[in-house]
């Protein structure tokens, strides 16, 4: 799940170290030393006696590693030859969206297919740098801000290693892209197909747009003769691991409980193979002036530095290598099932939610990997444990389809009538991490900290705001979109609908009773006391509760459960409230 207007100077924006990503594509390569400064050894573990500025880097690799592995899996991922594709006429323009890499992408394969020069093109929307809908907090903070110039920075350099470029502009894409496809007399704009509703108008603007160019009938550029229809918007899906025009219903039709799709998919689909595109892609249309990966300062943020816990690298190279460290060099796709509930340090669980939300990565190449591996290693509950995850991601994708803008309306799918706090005090202290519950409070300065949470924590400081605090879900769920870098909001919002029990299956309703979770999850404290050091030199069945004297006073009572009375005492309170201990949040 990832999100009053509170001012933007409470996220944490601190000075960061010089970084690639603003450089031009030559400067990048020379100076990709930059993505390991005072980073941890990859082998290293973070615990509670880590220092306070210890960081660990997501991958842990060098980068000349990391560049490696990425020309690897692009060998392995490529057509075996172009020479013989008859390809079409004239300029065909991709824009990249939230798909931001090489591999697997057939809206960029169809544009190279279907002309004689590619012009790949990201518009730079002021609108994702505007404000969420209803409590006014960033759309994008610094953190995931900077994520993305990394991945256009590596999307960048990995077009021009293939023949291309990226066109980088400033604007909205409904005024960008029609005054390019005039110009340069392009036949088709291909992009990744949305589902939600600001993506969808977008959408709807460009195409809007794109029929009003009247292409010269002189020109040579123009692939097809001169008309207000030859110009098109052609949209692509490519978000998910099962394709929506495999899906044995209509999106209409998706069943509302998870575990029915997912075994209807399963017996009835197959998930199709990559998109293999040839090794060079070239060549590019005639532009000028490409532009230049900008800036936070461009985008008016201060650049943040991650000061400890995870720092994630963007970009599809970052992401493949990832897949390498994780499947390949480390081996732990093999427990990834036993793992994955873990809270502290990098190598819990995959990590790649950050890549998938940005397109930086697909799930269908994912997918491959997993079977790759099952092929050259084991098979187990935990290989498939990755792609039942994915299949999560997939429904959450297909639902956002199916229920449209109430996902985001407070009584959800459902429209569940309750009644909501929005008190600012009680907000504030849950977003701060001042709440008095060591758990919920790491976990929020980890969120604010390197703009990610673990799949248990979300889980549980939903939870707690929704059923404890009994606040506005919306208000966690849109300061999740401003914080989380691998926000999209299809699981975002699906997630929190879910978690605050007016989401489209009847049958959730989720209470995470945080002593239990804390002596399950955390049973000796270590997470709370990364991210707590005063934490630290207390006995270890003291972190969790240490008591006001010792810590800070709890700002409400749990619902059910208290640091006092053990678990097995609370059991028939949660069942008068109907809570049932609930299936993991997914992204």
């Amino acid at each position: 799940m990832n999100t009053l207007r509170i001012s933007f100077s409470s996220f944490p924006l601190l000075k960061t170290l010089p970084n690639s990503s603003s450089l031009k594509p030559a400067q990048i390569a020379a100076n990709s030393a930059h993505r390991r400064i005072f980073v941890m050894n990859s082998s290293s573990k973070l615990d509670s006696r880590s220092s306070s500025s210890s960081i660990c880097q997501v991958p842990g690799l060098e980068s000349e590693e990391m560049d490696r592995i990425a020309e690897q899996m692009f060998r392995r991922y490529a057509s075996p030859s172009s020479s013989s594709v008859k390809r079409g006429k004239g300029v065909a323009i991709v824009w990249f969206r939230n798909d931001l890499r090489v591999l697997d992408n057939e809206a960029l394969y169809k544009a190279w297919i279907s002309s004689e020069a590619v012009l790949p093109v990201y518009c730079v929307d002021p609108r994702l740098f505007g404000s969420t809908c209803y409590f006014g907090f960033p759309k994008t903070g610094a953190l995931r801000a900077q994520f993305i110039v990394e991945c256009l920075a590596d999307l960048k350099r990995n077009l021009i290693n293939r023949g291309l470029n990226l066109l980088i502009q400033h604007g909205k894409p409904e005024e960008i892209l029609p005054s390019l496809a005039k110009a340069l007399g392009a036949h088709t704009v291909y992009a990744q197909m949305e589902t939600c509703s600001e993506e969808l108008y977008v959408e709807r603007m460009v195409s809007k747009g794109l029929k009003t160019v009247v292409l010269s009938p002189t020109s040579e550029k123009s692939a097809k003769p001169s008309s207000a229809k030859s110009l098109t918007l052609q949209l692509v899906w490519g978000t998910t691991m099962y394709h929506i025009d495999d899906l044995p219903f209509d999106t209409n039709s998706l069943p509302d409980v998870y575990t029915q799709f997912r075994k209807s998919v399963e017996a009835k689909c197959a998930i199709r193979d990559c998109i293999r595109l040839p090794a060079l892609l070239g060549p590019p249309a005639s532009i000028d002036n490409w532009g230049c990966v900008p800036s936070l300062d461009k985008l008016e943020l201060q650049p943040p530095s991650v000061v400890k816990g995870m720092r994630f690298i963007g970009g599809e190279t970052a992401a493949l290598s990832r897949i390498y460290e994780y499947f390949w060099k480390k081996d732990l796709l093999r427990i990834y099932k036993e793992t994955r509930n873990g809270m502290l340090g990098p190598d819990y669980s995959t990590k790649f939610s950050p890549w998938l939300a940005s397109g930086s990565i697909s799930p269908r190449l994912i997918h491959e990997e997993v079977k790759r591996y099952e092929k050259e290693r084991e098979a187990n509950q935990s290989t498939y444990w990755v792609l039942f995850e994915l299949i999560w991601r997939d429904y959450f994708r297909f639902l956002s389809v199916k229920y449209g803008n109430s996902l985001f309306h407070i009584g959800g799918p459902r429209k569940v009538d309750s009644k909501w706090s929005r008190d600012k005090n009680l907000f504030e202290s849950w977003r701060d991490g001042r709440t008095g519950y060591p758990l919920i409070d790491a976990n929020m300065k980890e969120l604010s900290t390197t703009g990610f949470m673990s799949n248990r924590g979300r889980q549980i400081v939903c939870s707690f705001l929704v059923r404890d605090m009994g606040i506005d879900w919306r208000m966690g769920a849109e300061w999740f979109e401003t914080c989380l870098l691998d926000y999209d909001p299809c699981s975002n919002y699906g997630n929190w609908t879910y978690g605050a029990g007016v989401g489209n299956d009847p049958r959730e309703d989720r209470y995470f009773s945080i002593p239990k979770q804390a002596q399950t999850y955390d049973p000796e404290g270590e997470y709370v006391a990364y991210w707590l050091p005063q934490l630290r030199m207390l006995p270890k069945d003291k972190r969790h509760f240490p008591g006001k004297m010792l810590y800070m006073e709890q700002v409400v009572a749990l619902k059910f459960g208290n640091a006092g009375r053990p678990q097995s005492q609370d059991y028939a309170r949660r069942k008068n409230f109907g809570g049932r201990q609930a299936k993991d949040f997914r992204r």
